[in-house]
């Protein structure tokens, strides 16, 4: 579920300053089933489906203290790819903890105002790069002006090797199904 190395989002500026301890009381694994939780319950409380989730750090197995501690949680929500990276903090563990409270703010706003509220203060990070890094087009080897079919077998192509089931991976899948859902969102403008 966490991605190495860190996907930051080109639009987004790093935190310059000295990285604060932050307050937070929690572990690592705390921290991420936080925010997935927080996810569950917004997709819930929005009525609105969330896909391709992708927790980008530079966390790796046996190395739980990376030199950039940043975080970048990726999804698609009602059409959008939104991503919240936060690298305030000196831990990442604080930074996905920081994740879990602005998702929590975004409940808290579907509760009080409106489902376009939401999404307004969503539009800031819809136009953030996904976290393939590539346009649509490179991640399914077809040409920018492909068709829906050619888009679909191109997809359906590439998952059969990408799909944990034959050897791939989650985020090799997460990877794939943005870039297909990019695509049909473009062709259907």
């Amino acid at each position: 579920m966490i991605p190495y190395p860190l996907q930051w989002p080109e639009t987004m500026p790093r935190y310059t300053r000295l990285r604060e301890a932050g307050q937070f009381r929690t572990t690592l694994g705390g921290a991420i089933n936080n925010v997935k939780d927080s996810l569950k319950r917004f997709a819930a409380d929005s009525g609105k489906p969330l896909a391709n989730v992708v927790i980008s750090s530079n966390v790796t197995l046996g190395a739980d203290k990376p030199s950039d501690p940043g975080v970048a949680v990726w999804f698609v929500w009602d059409g959008m790819t939104v991503c919240i990276p936060v690298d305030r903090y000196a831990k990442v563990e604080a930074n996905l903890q920081a994740i879990h409270h602005i998702i929590e703010a975004r409940r808290t706003e579907l509760r009080h105002g409106t489902l376009a509220l939401v999404r307004a203060t969503f539009t800031g990070f819809m136009a953030l790069p996904s976290p393939a890094g590539s346009h649509w087009s490179e991640v399914l080897n077809v040409s920018r002006s492909a068709t829906l079919e050619e888009i679909t077998t191109a997809y359906r192509r590439k998952a059969k090797a990408a799909h944990s089931d034959a050897g791939g991976s989650d985020a090799a899948m997460t990877r794939l199904n943005v870039a297909r859902d990019q695509a049909l969102k473009e062709r259907a403008k």
